[in-house]
């Protein structure tokens, strides 16, 4: 089914691109005509779950499972990502990985299907969902790549080493209009979920990805769907990248402003009992809907943490910034960070179990730092888990 699919957007899609990209708005989108021959292509594209089996061994019984949750940035360094799956000595012995930003034919990354290629070299069942066709080749530097894309899907996955069922997705509402900003997509962020059959139990999982242009109650409102979606009862777990920044970004004028507050609240007092505690007030609401819910996110990692840490001599992230907030805004960036060397860290990925006993969890630095070309702009996060 997926392959019919993806093949339509072959045939139909990507020689429409010139007509969908020159719109400005998803509803200038939507009311043009190519766009409207198209609709039920993009929608029957968009809804595709794409799961299969590529697993050889039947992986044993253990008293608890090791998930590994990572924002692999497309998959763009995936001969790295995959050699760490492979042999870093905490990666290689996951039992589950809840990736998000995996890409399916982006000119980016090599034009691969990230999630199944994984899957194939690993031995993995896997899930893949899309959430955006890209209609342009990203954002940032990532324009300037070499080659066209050949599907222009990016999504989210589930690998595993033993069985998936019941894969689903749950789209989650767009906190901007996508179209309208200079990476166009169609499409939002959707979770992918399934159950993991472990031979002594089973767990529902899912690997969300939050959007980072939205506001604080938006992140709480997508989370909240997550969690309506997963079954009332039984063990579960979610992990990903939740985007947990601290900011409304749903605008560059909410972001300017929440900058400055930050700066008189004092960076070094921000970075130290917000960035790094998000639950601690910006992002209160979302954490505290987890709790309300039974999801327990406080033993399942490493508080306090970094995941993610803004690099101001970094071109890509400079770039990637410069496509959502002012030039004039970085100088005053820079003189913020005077006294962390340009640095400034953020602990945006999570787990939150319910029904779980999660122990051990870890953040995984040595994936992105002390790297000349780290594997990712985040580092992997892990936790073991059983029944509680």
């Amino acid at each position: 089914m997926a392959q019919e699919t993806y093949g339509l957007v072959r045939d139909q899609i990507l020689p429409q691109l010139p007509a969908l990209v020159a719109c400005r708005s998803t509803a200038e989108l939507e009311a043009h005509p190519v766009y409207r021959s198209l609709a039920a292509t993009v929608r029957a594209m968009l809804e595709t779950c794409d799961s299969g089996s590529c697993r050889t061994v039947a992986a044993p019984a253990r008293e608890r499972y090791r998930i590994v949750a990572w924002n692999i940035e497309r998959g763009s360094e995936f001969g790295g990502q995959l050699e760490a799956l492979r042999a870093h000595p905490y990666i290689k012995d996951f039992d589950v990985l809840l990736l998000t930003e995996c890409d399916l034919g982006m000119a980016r990354s090599g034009n691969r299907d990230v999630a199944q290629a994984l899957a194939r070299e690993l031995g993995c069942d896997y899930a893949f969902v899309p959430c955006y066709l890209n209609l342009t080749k990203g954002s940032g530097m990532e324009r300037r790549v070499e080659g066209e894309n050949e599907l222009g899907l990016h999504g989210n996955a589930i690998l595993s080493r033993y069985p998936l069922t019941n894969v689903r997705r749950v789209p989650l509402p767009n906190g901007i209009d996508k179209v309208a900003s200079r990476e166009r997509r169609l499409g939002c962020q959707t979770v992918v979920m399934a159950d993991v059959a472990f031979p002594n139990w089973r767990l529902a999982v899912a690997s969300v990805h939050l959007d980072a242009q939205s506001s604080q109650r938006h992140r709480r409102d997508q989370m909240q769907r997550v969690l309506d979606a997963m079954p009332v009862e039984g063990p579960a777990l979610v992990g990903g990248d939740w985007n947990t920044t601290t900011y409304d970004s749903s605008h560059a004028v909410w972001s300017i402003l929440g900058f400055w507050l930050r700066v008189l609240m004092g960076v070094d007092h921000v970075i130290r009992n917000h960035y790094l505690h998000p639950y601690r007030h910006f992002e209160k609401e979302l954490f505290t809907l987890l709790e309300q819910r039974g999801f327990n996110y406080r033993d399942a990692n490493r508080l306090g943490e970094r995941t993610v840490c803004f690099e101001f001599g970094n071109p890509k992230m400079r770039h990637s910034l410069g496509d959502w907030v002012p030039d004039w805004c970085f100088p005053f960036i820079r003189w913020s960070l005077r006294h962390h060397g340009g640095r400034c860290p953020f602990q945006i990925d999570w787990f939150a179990g319910r029904g779980v006993r999660a122990e051990n969890p870890v953040v995984i630095h040595d994936v992105r730092e002390g790297r000349e070309a780290p594997l990712s702009d985040h580092d992997a996060i892990g936790v073991e888990v059983g029944p509680a």
